[in-house]
């Protein structure tokens, strides 16, 4: 199978190089000629451009930054150039609309297409254990799954094409309110005198137990290892689930639904990242709501 792989970030890259462990020749592009050189490190063709990327593969991944990137993509690169009846997945984290537009074209094009944007952050990227939401049309969910499994713990089918992406839209508004309440709990519970590792142990056993308190604790040194225990780096930046709440609000706004604490959060993580913390992992909200966040910055 010839992949082709647009899009090596700190998600990407990560991707792309399990693709080539897999034994898949891998075209890889990316606007960073570091990024290029980093992918063919990890066993990846580097491509000189986009077009270059797609026009042999049988597969084309995209992993882009939001979703004016992906339709530009699709309108000037993959659809005039990608070779004729290739799977066109986007693993980008973009709005329900361009996912669906983007599909919608490509299948006019003549191609297959899916929308399938990721949750695990960048360990898991690198790990190959992401979780992915699949949009599309279920004729092609299998093909879709075969493509991503180098990349995989677990490829779900989400529905038509969108539905990946209202899937990690409304995962990841629950993930950064879930991670305010376990930031704040830990931040009540130190000023109360209690141990972290003690509630820590009591809440991942309790019915306070949640992802980011047993799979991402945002305390150095509790449960298992997170950014937390790198001075809040790596991980899920400030900024993308910045980004990703204000999708969840725009899409909340356009259905008319009631998301109040996922408005709350947003407002919240821009605060954040308005105090430079815009590059730090999401968790740092235990920090800077305990007014020790500016010891990150030194």
């Amino acid at each position: 199978m010839r992949i082709g792989f647009i899009g090596l970030g700190n998600m990407g890259a990560g991707m792309a190089a399990n693709q080539a462990k897999a034994g898949r020749e891998v075209l890889a592009f990316d606007l960073s000629s570091a990024a290029i050189a980093k992918a063919i490190s990890a066993g990846c063709q580097g491509a000189a451009s986009a077009r270059e990327a797609v026009a042999t593969a049988d597969v084309v991944i995209t992993m882009l930054p939001a979703g004016p990137q992906v339709r530009s993509l699709y309108a000037q690169t993959l659809i005039p150039h990608a070779k004729a009846g290739a799977l066109l997945i986007d693993c980008s984290t973009i709005d329900v609309d361009s996912a669906r537009a983007v599909a919608a074209e490509a299948r006019a094009a003549g191609y297959r297409a899916a929308d399938a944007p990721v949750s695990g952050g960048t360990a898991a990227a690198d790990a190959g254990t992401l979780a992915f939401m699949v949009g599309g049309d279920p004729a092609d969910f299998t093909d879709v799954q075969t493509a991503l499994a180098p990349m995989a713990r677990v490829v779900i089918e989400a529905g038509t094409s969108g539905a990946g992406q209202a899937a990690k839209i409304c995962n990841n508004m629950l993930l950064g309110i879930s991670m305010i309440g376990t930031c704040e709990a830990f931040a009540l519970a130190e000023k109360l005198g209690l141990a972290a590792d003690r509630f820590f142990e009591i809440a991942s056993k309790s019915s306070g137990q949640c992802w980011s308190v047993t799979s991402y604790c945002p305390v150095e040194g509790v449960g298992p290892q997170t950014p937390a225990d790198r001075g809040y780096q790596g991980g899920f930046a400030t900024a993308m689930m910045l980004k990703d709440l204000k999708l969840a609000q725009e899409a909340a706004a356009q259905v008319g639904a009631a998301t109040p604490l996922g408005a709350s959060a947003e407002a919240l993580y821009a605060l954040l990242a308005a105090q430079g913390f815009a590059s730090t992992d999401f968790s740092a909200m235990l920090p800077w709501l305990k007014g020790e966040a500016t010891k990150l910055l030194n």
